[in-house]
């Protein structure tokens, strides 16, 4: 086992077999990573060189707009939603438990496991901060953490798990290449693949402040987990909220839109119509503007200090219209223009803001007041939203696991519990279980056992005619080979404690009946 923190190795190295295997195992591509990897390609003929600082400013930017969306009212409302379903609270105050009951270990190396997980929790404080560290990862897209380690004593495992912001770090592979000659052929081939995250922070207010190049730091110093969502053009992570962005701003558009024309069409607007007469254009003009003035100036007398006041309302000449009319024609007259009369349909708004709910993910029902609530009633009766919505939580709590997984195998490598073969052997059957508060699951499951079991009542009576008993095990009840062991040795159990009860039943009965005898005989 060698593990690298911060340029500092520790364990076993590699052996020279390892080396010469490793260099006879070439190829001319590199295995696709799909977890928003920058790679930078050197070597052969020709250098290759990239601008890795841009693919930083462009997911910095991705980042800063997902933040900005979340104040939003609507967003707000669909992330707190999302959260809240997916971070549960349970009994006693722990919303994620591991599951090692298929971990083909002994139990000693179990309850170590067991132990290295609750470390693991006390390190980030999920057990008091998971609402906000799976906010935090949802909203980003992205989630990064420093492994801190005593360099002295490395086995006593990970002292400090500090969060670090997305905006400053980013994960770097680098491949080098050189051209060989195979088969006639000029062919470049991979010589040596380098992987490690490049931490950038150039705001002199802070207290670690890195140069424009930044600071290379080792591959196992760091926790990544990323959204799971790629753009396979860019190889850029993409957040949950990367689909709202056309839905959120042509609603915020629309609504900026009817609030201008509700303010500009609100009021009512008189039109007046003066009779200018045979006036030349210059003198009627002059007319127009003395009674414009004229209704501008109002004159106010206060009884109570004997004041004359001027006052100059602008804001009714601005909304009022004045038009001249020549003799002839009708006389002064003053007629009103009345507001807009489309103030209550808000169609649009509305079809926007329900694309908004259905690019988040999120049921339209628990996000409008007019829902009428959720209903516990059979589960058939639960909408095909919440079916969706519950396996959309379900995808995004798999994802999110994959931190504890990482924390966890820093953990079990310093203290020397497993080896690097070992873990990537039982990675696979390590499961987290998170709490939930909804019923369905149990509504569904208890429903698909009642109509198995009444299927069964069914078949009984032609068990052993028609069908036999492995038939009915397998498609009927729909139990697997797993099943028929675990069944059968636990039935082997029953049968043997039902044999012991029957038996000493049989021997309390019999020493009931000589007792009774002898108390006959006595008599």
């Amino acid at each position: 086992m060698e593990i690298e923190l911060f340029g500092f190795e520790f364990g076993k190295k590699k052996t020279e077999k390892q080396d010469r295997q490793q260099k006879t195992l070439q190829s001319f591509t590199a295995p696709e990573v799909y977890d928003g990897t920058v790679t930078v390609e050197a070597g052969g003929f020709f250098g290759t060189a990239l601008d890795y600082a841009a693919s930083m400013r462009d997911e910095s930017a991705s980042v800063v707009q997902y933040r900005n969306m979340s104040v939003y009212p609507e967003i707000d409302n669909a992330v707190d939603e999302i959260v809240n379903a997916s971070i549960v609270l349970g009994t006693d105050r722990k919303p994620l438990k591991i599951d090692l009951s298929s971990l083909p270990v002994s139990d000693v190396i179990k309850n170590k496991i067991y132990k290295e997980f609750e470390n693991t929790l006390h390190l980030i404080d999920f057990n008091n901060k998971a609402y906000e560290i799976f906010r935090r990862w949802y909203i980003d897209s992205k989630i990064y953490y420093n492994v801190v380690i005593d360099k002295d004593l490395p086995t006593e495992g990970i002292k400090e798990l500090i969060p670090v912001d997305p905006l400053k770090i980013k994960k770097i592979r680098k491949i080098k290449k050189e051209m060989e000659r195979v088969e006639g052929q000029s062919i470049s081939l991979i010589k040596e693949i380098e992987e490690y995250y490049l931490y950038t922070n150039t705001d002199k207010e802070s207290y670690m402040m890195t140069g424009p190049g930044g600071l290379n730091l080792s591959v196992d110093s760091i926790i990544y987990v990323p959204s799971g969502i790629i753009d396979l053009n860019t190889k850029r992570v993409l957040g949950y909220l990367h689909k709202a962005i056309r839905p959120l701003n042509m609603l915020r558009q629309l609504e900026d839109a009817l609030l201008v024309y509700r303010i500009a069409r609100a009021p009512e607007r008189r039109v007046f119509y003066v009779d200018v007469g045979q006036l030349p254009k210059q003198k009627a003009e002059q007319y127009m503007r003395d009674m414009m003035s004229r209704f501008r100036n109002r004159v106010i007398y206060n009884q109570a200090t004997g004041e004359v006041r001027d006052e100059r309302n602008h804001l009714s000449v601005l909304e009022d219209y004045w038009l001249p009319r020549r003799e002839g024609s009708r006389g002064t007259e003053i007629s009103t223009l009345p507001g807009g009369q489309a103030m209550s349909q808000i169609e649009d708004v509305d079809y926007f803001r329900k694309k908004l709910y259905n690019a988040l993910n999120v049921p339209i029902s628990r996000l409008t007041s007019e829902s009428t609530g959720f209903n516990m009633g059979r589960s058939v009766e639960i909408t095909r939203e919440e079916v969706k919505f519950y396996k959309f939580i379900d995808r995004i709590r798999h994802h999110f696991s994959k931190l504890f997984l990482d924390i966890l195998r820093v953990q079990l490598l310093l203290k020397g519990v497993v080896t690097e073969d070992d873990w990537r052997e039982i990675r696979g059957d390590i499961k987290f279980i998170f709490n939930t508060d909804n019923y369905f699951w149990d509504l569904k499951e208890s429903e698909i056992l009642a109509e198995r079991l009444k299927m069964l009542s069914f078949v009984d009576p032609y068990i052993g005619k028609y069908f036999s008993t492995e038939y009915v095990r397998k498609h009927v009840l729909r139990q697997t080979e797993n099943d028929f062991k675990e069944m059968d040795k636990q039935m082997e159990v029953d049968r043997a404690r039902m044999q012991q009860e029957q038996l000493a039943l049989m021997a309390q009965q019999q020493a009931q009946m000589t007792q009774e005898q002898n108390q006959e005989k006595a008599q």
